[in-house]
């Protein structure tokens, strides 16, 4: 029994430590934000809907650009056994939420990342693979949005498959996920699939003929799958990615959501997700040249994106793999050689003075301590926790409507209208936070706010502090941003308004350079507003909104 209980811990003893973290973040933070509100939706309406279309909130709210059902459907498959245990329940929707989409994306992510892993032991070891796993668990990026239904992390799924058939030697194979990821997902793939194509070409991986050969077919079947797929869910004949395409790349109308420097992807994206593996990617392109093959690719695509004004980490989400590939193979040379004199004076130059960039603020961790190797990691795991807690409190409308519906039932049968703000939707609230009758939900756009106590709403969720014949019954604050001095003794602090200073790490024997980390809530994101005109509200004990 043991040593059957070994032998799966040896199998799936790394696939257990990430999907447990990746579990613990969809617990920890079940909400989800306007980037990922389509694919939300489309799941929900899926699994709850089905084939009565006129009922999808894609149609009612088709966003600034379609997006494809594929990944919803896929998705709704995997999670419908799930789903069948909750309807026999009779469990609130969010439970389908959080296991039946969300862990069930998560292992569709996470499958694609073991078989990428499992090449990366194939072709450089053991140890490689766990310096790999110990990277990818100490990132908080990766793991956190892997369970998140955005495109970027659909296309994620694809490249990890396209990473393993190229570390495999399986390169058309590889052209062909990355074909289906441009098409299907994400369009700005092309980004990553044009480099990897010219690099395989002139090394003579693959020839020109064979490659058009190959890949013909499945570009032309992907495009008819993804147009007959969302010509029926759209009910008008269309190729979603094709106008993110025009909509992104030649109208350039992404800019209008915020723009960022040239220089971003590569002094604070990077840095922040990659964590210990940002130093670490870099020296293993220069003392493995082997390596510099599988970067090259995946450094042009993040080039190149680097050209289009609106930037977002998630954008590149599907470099960190291969990232973390490069940062694995310097971690396991740097410790199969730590005890050579030049090794050891490399170790302690990059691991004793190591900066981190956080929105806008360094992180120091001085050289002056005995073990350099644990201090790196414990600077990753550090961030990784202070990213956790800004993320735990930034879906506000989420916790809002959770204590709405737990506080304000009220003892008669009359429907209970709540009116849901755009500031709301986009920050918590989606379909699967909704509870049944008689709760009722209104996202109507446009209303003056002297016209919501004429529409006799029960309960508005709002970012308006006052509005005609409402009262303001409770808010709910959400994170805003972390601010760093430097102070002593060697305490790092996080605070918020919620709770009083906790103490993150004490380091009571080595000279480290440390930061008060204060967490900034601003003073209520939004609001629970009742109607003036319903008695029973107002005997209700409500916290109150100063």
């Amino acid at each position: 029994m043991a040593s059957k209980s070994s032998q799966f811990l040896r199998s799936h003893g790394y696939d257990l430590l990430l999907g447990s973290i990746a579990a613990f973040y969809v617990f920890a933070v079940p909400y989800t934000k306007v980037e990922e509100s389509f694919n939300i939706q489309a799941m929900h309406d899926i699994l709850y809907h089905r084939h009565r279309l006129e009922n999808y909130d894609h149609l009612e709210f088709p966003g600034v650009v379609p997006r494809t059902f594929i990944g919803a459907l896929i998705v709704s498959v995997l999670a419908s056994p799930i789903m069948g245990v909750i309807n026999l329940l009779r469990l609130s929707k969010i439970y389908a939420l959080i296991a039946g989409v969300r862990l069930a994306l998560g292992c569709v992510v996470l499958s694609t990342l073991r078989f990428f892993r499992v090449q990366v032991r194939h072709k450089f070891g053991h140890q490689v693979e766990a310096f790999f796993v110990i990277l990818t668990a100490l990132q908080f990026h990766l793991l956190f949005y892997c369970t998140r239904p955005l495109p970027n992390i659909l296309a994620l799924a694809v490249a990890n498959m396209a990473y393993a058939y190229w570390l495999r030697g399986n390169f058309y194979k590889a052209l062909n996920c990355l074909i289906f990821a441009t098409i299907v997902f994400r369009c700005d793939m092309l980004l990553l699939l044009c480099p990897l194509a010219l690099e395989l070409l002139l090394t003579r991986s693959i020839s020109l003929c064979k490659a058009i050969k190959y890949c013909i077919g499945p570009t032309v079947l992907s495009i008819g799958f993804t147009i007959m797929v969302d010509s029926i869910m759209w009910k008008k004949i269309l190729w979603p990615e094709f106008e993110v395409f025009w909509f992104n790349s030649v109208l350039n109308r992404s800019s209008e959501w915020g723009t960022h420097s040239f220089h971003w992807y590569f002094t604070s994206a990077l840095p922040r997700s990659l964590l210990a593996a940002y130093p670490l990617f870099l020296l293993g392109v220069l003392i493995d040249r082997s390596v510099l093959v599988f970067v090259l690719p995946v450094f042009s695509f993040i080039l190149l994106y680097s050209k289009l004004p609106h930037k977002e980490l998630r954008f590149i989400i599907s470099s960190v793999p291969m990232l973390n590939l490069s940062a694995a193979v310097a971690a396991n040379r740097i410790f199969n050689n730590r005890k050579k004199t030049l090794w050891k004076f490399l170790n302690l130059i990059m691991l004793g003075l190591f900066f981190i960039r956080l929105d806008g603020h360094f992180i120091c961790c001085h050289k002056y301590v005995l073990h350099p190797n644990i201090l790196f990691f414990l600077c990753s795991l550090g961030c990784t926790l202070v990213f956790f807690l800004a993320s735990y409190d930034n879906y506000p409308s989420g916790n809002a409507l959770k204590d709405l519906h737990q506080i304000g039932h009220l003892n008669n049968t009359d429907e209970l209208w709540v009116h849901i703000d755009t500031f709301s939707a986009m920050n918590g609230i989606s379909r699967f936070c909704e509870n049944d009758s008689p709760w009722r939900y209104s996202k109507e756009e446009g209303i003056p706010l002297e016209e919501f106590f004429r529409r006799n709403f029960t309960y508005l969720v709002s970012e308006q502090l006052d509005v005609d014949g409402f009262k303001c019954l409770q808010h709910a604050s959400g994170f805003s941003r972390v601010r760093l001095q430097s102070s002593l003794p060697p305490i790092i602090l996080v605070e918020n308004q919620h709770h009083s200073p906790c103490l993150v790490a004490f380091f009571t024997h080595y000279r480290v350079l440390t930061f008060n980390i204060s967490f900034q809530v601003k003073e209520p994101k939004l609001y629970i507003h009742g109607n003036t005109k319903i008695k029973d509200i107002m005997q209700i004990n409500w916290a109150g909104c100063s």
